[in-house]
Parts: structure tokens; sequence; C-alpha cells
């Protein structure tokens, strides 16, 4: 089932009765919409007058709904998650606590080799040539410990900005804030399906900041990240993204990445529904019942235009 993503920037009180979200107006506390709690995925709260009730708090836990908060300047900030996710969370806590370095490396050898396939099938879709991608796959080792993945980033953003000046960092000029908002959904995304699969985000395959709570979720979307650059990169080539400042539109457009199909060995699937695929996979990987991790195959295209 494709879950809904449902995003609040104005004023609104939400509510749970029975097993639906009802959205009201602040003052008059009139309704403006109910919806089943179980369709939600994911819910963006984007403005400082939006008020959750405990009880829906609660039923959005129980349901596994990632739900995520926007600061002052509408960037995503916090991330609420339920504590039970799976009803064999204790034992598979623990098959992945005991996963072997040796295995971690192989899974994250795999996630950067998928990463950099996706970048390269991105490069292509926007008539770049991608033949310095494809030349680095085969130089992927245990552990990429030669830093593949970095040195593919280089050439990556080096050829989608070739005729610009654009550096790409955290806080910087357009479209990092975009690409940084996009990423923040996605990753919320990915925790949340991490959660249901009966893991914990904090712990990486990669990822090992002891200020980061979800190393495993930075470790799993990677190759996740060229939907995320396709949707941004399209609006900034098109010239819709003149500030720093996230229109609505762009949210809108931003958000919907989370309904786009994605394809797993030639058949197409809800991102959303992928994301749990991927997420199942790692947990048999760690539980020795399988040896790669499910990965969408970058191909087909919702819309498509060649770089001015």
């Amino acid at each position: 089932m494709i879950k809904r993503t449902l995003y609040f920037g104005n004023p609104a009180y939400l509510r749970r009765q029975d097993a639906q979200l009802k959205v009201l107006k602040p003052k008059e506390k009139t309704e403006l919409a109910s919806i089943p709690i179980e369709d939600i995925g994911v819910m963006v709260l984007d403005h400082p007058q939006v008020t959750l009730s405990q009880s829906l708090l609660s039923c959005l836990n129980e349901n596994n709904v990632a739900l995520i908060s926007c600061n002052e300047k509408h960037h995503p900030v916090g991330l609420f998650l339920p504590l039970d996710g799976h009803s064999l969370q204790s034992e598979r806590f623990r098959v992945q606590i005991d996963a072997s370095e040796p295995l971690k490396k192989q899974l994250w050898s795999q996630t950067v080799y998928a990463k950099v396939e996706n970048q390269a099938r991105l490069l292509e879709r926007f008539g770049i040539d991608a033949k310095r991608l494809y030349a680095l796959l085969p130089q992927i080792k245990s552990g990429d410990t030669d830093n593949v993945e970095g040195r593919a980033a280089k050439v990556y953003w080096s050829a989608l900005f070739e005729n610009y000046d654009f550096v790409r960092e955290r806080f910087g000029d357009v479209p990092n804030p975009q690409l940084n908002y996009a990423y923040a959904i996605m990753r919320a995304c990915v925790a949340r399906a991490l959660v249901s699969s009966g893991m914990l985000p904090t712990l990486g395959i990669f990822h090992r900041n002891k200020y980061n709570a979800y190393c495993l979720a930075d470790d799993i979307m990677e190759p996740y990240r060229p939907y995320c650059d396709e949707v941004v990169m399209q609006m900034f080539y098109d010239g819709e993204l003149e500030d720093e400042e996230l229109t609505k539109d762009q949210k809108a457009k931003i958000l919907s990445i989370l309904t786009t199909d994605v394809v797993f060995a030639g058949k197409k699937s809800p991102l959303m529904v992928g994301i749990s695929r991927t997420t199942s996979s790692l947990y048999e990987c760690f539980a020795g019942e399988r040896r790669k991790i499910i990965y969408p195959e970058f191909y087909e295209s919702r819309s498509f235009k060649p770089v001015p």
C-alpha cells in the first residue's frame, strides 16, 4: 500500500478521532479534513502554529508515521519515530549488533556501487557523458577502501554543474538548500523503514559519527539520493530556484519524490514501498538469509528535459 505524505504549512490543530486524523482550524475548530491514520507514512510540520494532541502523537507512533518538524527557515530539523517498530525488535537488534565487520564492509561496497551506478544513469538522463563514473565501478572494493564514493562525487557534481559556478556543501547557494531539504525528507523515510524492519537507525554499516543518531539511515539512503537530485536539478535547470527560500511549489515537487516509481529488476514499485524492500533485505543480510541488499535501478523518468 502506498502511504501518504502530508504537509502542514498553515496554522492547524491536529487531533485524533477513532482512527482518523482530524485537521481543524485553530480558532474556529471547524474541520478541514479527515484522513485515516493507517494511510499516512510521513507528516511534515512546517508552521509554528501547528498543534497536535497527545492522543494523535501516540497513534502516529503506533502506525510508524515519520513526523518531521521544520524550523523558521522551513528546513527539517527534527524526526519523531516510534520506540517499538517491530514485533521481534529485540531479536533483530541483536542480529544487527552482531553483524561482523567483513559483512558490513561488503554491504557498504554494494551500497556505494548502487549509488555510483544510479548517479551515472542520472547523468545520462540529462544528456551528460557518464563514462568516468562507469569507469569507477570496477574499482570499488570491500569497504570502499579507495574512497570511490568520494571520487565519484567530485565527477558527478562537476558534470551536473559543468556550466555553472557551484559547490555542493551543507550551507551554500542554490540549489544546496533544496537538495538539503530533499535529502532530509528521504532520510526520514529511510529511518522510518528501518524502524519498521526492526533495526536501529543509529548503528551504521559505514557512517559512525558519535553525534549522528541516524548513521544507518544515512548509509542506506545513498543509492536513493539521485531520485532527489533529479527533481531538484530539473527545477534548477528550468530556472525555478531563484534564492535559498523554498516556496510551496518547490516543497510540493520535492515531496512528490516519495510517490514516484522506482525500478527493481525491471519491475516498478512506489519509492516508499521500495525503501521498505531495501531495509527488509538489509536485515536478511544481517541474518545470513541473503547476500545482497536490494537497491533500485535508476532507469525510467517521470519527466525529462536535457541540460540547457
